[in-house]
Parts: structure tokens; sequence; C-alpha cells
């Protein structure tokens, strides 16, 4: 059987005892999912009798054309009520669905046309099938339950059997509605169970497409962590030539001013807003910093690192060992992993000395960031560290860290070298 078969969980209970199978919700869900399966179906067959009919009459004002281009788009839409259902029989969440597309437009991949071939069978087979079974199981087990209620005012006739009397038909209903109890179970579970398997192998995406999806959903974030570091540069590059050139200016004005002011209060006053002017131009400088460092965009990883590593408080040990430079994503990720790990550090860790050590194993990037302080980061919510994981994960590469409280912390990296687009 496929794979949908063997996990789900009501095939087990099928090939274990029956009376494990009657006393189980099993049949009930069964019933409950044929049941549902033919009131969609019979709907779907109206559905689609309606759209071809108003199509066909309408195909010589054109119009109709769109009216049957819309036959898989009605196919789609009980697609997602039968995954829906799924979860009745399979006792877990339904695989996803193709991608969603507004309703004027026709689904044109392969598992919107499996969705259609689908939702053809069940209106035209599988809902006849299931409310013939439904009531043939229904109707035996209730007769033959009532059979001695039902005998004492006709004649009941069940199979070969006619019980004219409720003596006739007591012994019978002892016998006879248990055992069609049994039946009726195992024929409903297996039927439910084996259109539940189907309609899962036939809506569910292939291994294949679902690959097509994570490499396709991976590039859409490659493009964003793209998107955001040029315009991370954008905004180092304006601040850098214009709102830092300008401070630079105000600061040599100011600095003028000293010169040609007397003294008195004015000349405490300029000399007031000269260090101010300088104090905001050193602050303007540590964010373009931040926000792109000039040294990693010229020297690269290791030289960036020691910049960051020489404005610590405490001693910070440094081992880049990297036979050549990264791609520009990798190596700005490794940067703010540094970055943000000795933020941490200086911080909230209150150790005595950190180390950083980043090499290249195989094709992949390794970075460690460790530290001898007390311990206790976690990556939470609307931390930095978050941050850093999804563009990490953007990547393909995994942010650890391991932190026990009384330390020691380590922060480790590791992203592929190649960046697969």
């Amino acid at each position: 059987m496929t794979s949908a078969t063997r996990t789900s969980p009501v095939w087990s209970v099928v090939g274990g005892n029956p009376v494990r199978l009657v006393l189980s919700p099993w049949p009930w869900r069964s019933l409950a999912y044929l049941l549902t399966g033919a009131v969609i179906g019979l709907v779907s067959l109206v559905g689609f009798f309606v759209t071809i009919g108003v199509g066909v009459v309408t195909t010589p004002l054109i119009i109709g054309l769109f009216i049957l281009g819309a036959l898989p788009k009605l196919g789609a839409m009980i697609a997602v009520v039968e995954r829906r259902r799924l979860p009745l029989m399979l006792g877990e969440a339904a695989a996803p669905g193709p991608s969603e597309t507004p309703w004027w437009r026709t689904p044109r991949d392969a598992a919107s046309w499996r969705a259609l071939g689908y939702a053809v069978l069940l209106a035209l087979i599988l809902w006849a099938v299931d409310a013939l079974v439904v009531v043939v199981v229904v109707t035996t087990v209730v007769v033959s339950l009532l059979s001695p209620l039902l005998a004492h005012y006709d004649t009941v006739g069940m199979l070969w059997w006619q019980l004219d009397s409720t003596r006739e038909a007591l012994p019978f209903a002892i016998i006879a509605t248990p055992v069609g109890l049994v039946l009726g179970s195992y024929v409903l579970t297996v039927l439910a169970a084996a259109q539940s398997s189907l309609a899962r192998i036939l809506l569910s995406p292939r291994e294949e497409e679902l690959e097509a999806r994570v490499t396709e959903l991976r590039r859409s974030r490659i493009d964003l962590v793209d998107a955001f570091e040029t315009e991370r540069k954008r905004i180092e590059r304006d601040l850098h030539d214009g709102v830092q050139q300008r401070m630079v200016a105000l600061t040599m004005l100011l600095g003028r001013a000293e010169l040609d002011v007397p003294e008195g209060e004015g000349l405490a006053l300029v000399r007031q807003a000269h260090s101010e002017a300088e104090a905001a131009l050193a602050d303007l400088r540590e964010v373009v910093r931040g926000v792109h460092p000039r040294v990693l965009t010229d020297l690269g990883l290791g030289a960036a690192i020691r910049e960051v590593a020489d404005r610590m408080p405490i001693p910070v040990r440094v081992d880049v060992s990297l036979d050549e430079r990264p791609p520009a994503q990798v190596e700005a990720a490794a940067y703010f992993v540094v970055s943000e790990g000795l933020a941490n550090v200086a911080k909230h860790a209150e150790a005595r000395s950190a180390a950083i050590q980043a090499r290249r194993a195989g094709d992949s990037l390794v970075l460690v960031v460790s530290d001898d302080g007390h311990g206790g980061a976690v990556v939470g919510e609307g931390t930095g560290l978050s941050g850093l994981v999804t563009r990490l994960d953007a990547l393909g590469g995994t942010l650890t860290v391991t932190s026990p409280a009384g330390g020691p912390t380590e922060l480790r990296m590791e992203s592929p070298w190649h960046v697969d687009r």
C-alpha cells in the first residue's frame, strides 16, 4: 500500500481484534466521513452539471468559454473541502494543497489537475458508492435490531428469512444484530479508510513539488536578505556621504567660531555646541559602522571581527582561519553574529574574557563566539539573536546557543559556504 495507507492509524485497528474495532470510534468516524462525502459528492455533481450546462449554452456569447475554463477552479475548491475532511480518517492534519490562486485565475499546475480528477471521481462514482453502502449497512443493522418489534405487526424479510412473529424474530435479532454490527463496522471503516487514502494520494503534493516549493521559498528569502543588505548599504552610503559630511562641516565651522568669538558667555555656548557636535559625529560614525561596516566590504570578515573585538572592554581572543572570503550574504551574517554576540557579552554576561573562532569546515562556515560569563542566554522573540536565526535560516544555516546557568556561553553559527538560489 501507499505511504498514506501505512501511516493512517485506522488500518492497524482494522487488522486487529473485531471487538476492539466495534468499540472504537472509527466506525462512527467512518460513517460521518462517508455521509459527508455523499453530500459533498452530490453537490459537486450538481455543480459540475450546472457549470458545464451554462458554459455550453453560453458558448456562442463567448462568456461560456470562461465558465468552462473555471472547471479546474471548481475542482480545486472541492479539493480544499476534501482536505478539511481528511483528518477525520487520517488522524492528523491534511497535507497542504497547491498554492492558492485568485478565483478569476485558472490553476495550471499538476496538483490542481489531480484535484480536478479527484473531484470528478467523487462527483460521478464515489458519492453514490458511499450513499449506497451507508444505506445498506445502517438499514441492515437497524432492521435486525428492531425485527422482534416489526415482526409483531408485519412479516419481516431479511435475506432468505421470513420472520412472521416476535418469537421467530427474537433469536434472529440476538444473532444477526452483533454479526451485522461487526460486518457493517468493517465495511464502513475499510471503505472510508480506502477513500481517504486515495484522497490523500491525489490531493497531497508530490515530493518533487514539495522540493520545488522549498527551493522557491528559500530563493525568495535569500532575495529578501539581498534586498535588505542593499538597503542597508544605501543607508550607510547616505549617512557617510551626506549626514556625516554635514556634521564634519558643522564641527569645523564651530571650531572656527571659537577662534573668532571673544571671551564671555557666547564663547562658552559655542564651545559647548562644538563639544556636542563632536559627540554627535562620534555617535553617527558608530551608527554608520553598525549599519554596514566599511572594513567588512574592503578587508573581509577577519578584519571586521578584529575591529569589533578591539572595541570590547574585555580581552577577546580572535582566531580566524579562512583561505578565501565567503559570499557576501554569509560574510554579513557572520559579522552580525559576532557583533550581537559580543554586544550581549558586554551588556549581560559579566565576563572576564571572550573568544571568537571562525573556520571553514568542508563546504560550511563555522563561527563560534564564547565567553566565561554567568550564562543564561536564550534565543527569544524580540531579541537580536532571534533575528539572526531568521537570517541564517534563509541561507540554510543554523545558530545554536549553549548557555547553562553559571556559564560558559557558546554561540555557534554554521552556514553553507555557497548559497544555493
